[in-house]
């Protein structure tokens, strides 16, 4: 796992806090869990989920700011030692020990990253994405949830025992 010193691939949206509940419900989060959030932002995801679930979180950005901030907010809410955040690629991040991962990231990195979750995550492993989805692969579920901006769209997919043809890696 490399410290990285890039530009970001995408802006700093967060994730609205009905959001975030109703992402941490969809995936089953409990204390048994590790979350990965890959694309961390301040870490409100993970900090709730140790707050209201006692689970355990990794959080994985590239910006450095968010990741201090990320750092402060755990520290300020009292589960620093469950959550942990680290400035990284998430592209060049082993995440294989997430039961849950959590994405907020556009449609083409999405795309990007499957190859990595399918080679990385175990079967029965959750995925969550806010907004948007993995192309070809169906997702186990998908809901649409109120907001004072836009309805958020949340996918949720389990990593499968074994890759249906047409996800198949090369």
């Amino acid at each position: 796992m490399t410290t990285i010193h890039r530009k970001p691939d995408i802006g700093y949206i967060p994730t609205p806090p009905e959001v975030v509940d109703v992402m941490l419900t969809l995936a089953n989060v409990t204390s048994d869990d590790l979350l990965y959030d890959l694309g961390s932002g301040d870490g409100r995801i993970l900090i709730t989920a140790a707050q209201r679930f006692g689970a355990c979180g990794v959080g994985i950005d590239v910006d450095r700011d968010r990741i201090r901030d990320a750092n402060d907010n755990a520290l300020w809410a009292g589960v620093a030692d469950r959550v942990v955040f680290h400035c990284q690629d998430l592209f060049e991040s082993d995440f294989s020990a997430a039961t849950v991962v959590i994405l907020y990231l556009l449609p083409h990195l999405n795309l990007r990253l499957r190859p990595q979750l399918f080679c990385q995550l175990k079967p029965g492993t959750r995925i969550v994405s806010h907004d948007f989805d993995m192309s070809d692969w169906e997702p186990n579920c998908v809901i649409q949830v109120p907001t004072q901006e836009d309805p958020a769209m949340l996918y949720r997919w389990t990593v499968p025992a074994k890759l249906p043809a047409y996800l198949q890696l090369g």
